[in-house]
């Protein structure tokens, strides 16, 4: 039992490193420039180890690093909301939305710009991607059929990716987030 306890921390050891180091590579040169065979060389194992532990090779990857960064988005955007209502609820979500843009650029790719094998906007949605949602629609208190949230949701991103590519003022994104939190406050989704 213990032996199996140790093989089994080895693995997820294993796999940490591993998707740190795609993050890390993605981040400095793009999705492009993640390789098995930089992976490999970066962190000292075989391409025959990381498919044991990706057999689907970079789209697992990338899809193992997109749903970690789901979690990671809704935790932030779920800690920016806390007990805020009404306009203060948007603009806190909003913010941490796009700040996780900005800090995590490779991982945003990978959750919303790659193709991942993942389920949007269905019942097969899995529940990691489902909690960012539905924190956006606490945010703005949608109540209906999610249609505002996707508003909301379109909005969020479409900012993040003018941000990202600088076809934004970077000095005015407070006054961005301001006129979300104004319009969607003004306007509750019913």
């Amino acid at each position: 039992m213990a032996d199996q306890t140790a093989r089994q921390q080895r693995n997820d050891e294993r796999r940490r490193r591993i998707l740190a180091a795609a993050r890390e590579r993605a981040d400095a040169a793009g999705w492009a420039a993640v390789t098995t065979r930089h992976l490999a060389d970066t962190i000292g194992y075989t391409q025959p180890v990381l498919y044991g532990h990706f057999p689907g090779g970079k789209s697992e990857i990338m899809l193992a690093v997109a749903l970690e960064g789901f979690v990671d988005l809704a935790q932030q955007c779920r800690a920016a909301l806390g007990r805020k209502r009404g306009r203060s609820a948007i603009e806190a979500v909003a913010s941490a939305y796009l700040d996780f843009g900005s800090e995590h650029p490779a991982v945003y790719e990978a959750m919303f710009q790659q193709p991942i094998a993942a389920h949007f906007a269905s019942d097969e949605t899995e529940s990691d991607i489902r909690a960012g949602f539905d924190v956006l629609s606490d945010a703005i208190g949608d109540d209906g059929d999610g249609t505002a949230t996707e508003v909301f949701w379109g909005a969020l991103h479409g900012i993040s990716l003018l941000e990202r590519t600088d076809r934004m003022r970077p000095e005015h994104r407070s006054h961005r987030v301001t006129e979300l939190g104004v319009r969607f406050a003004a306007h509750p989704p019913h």
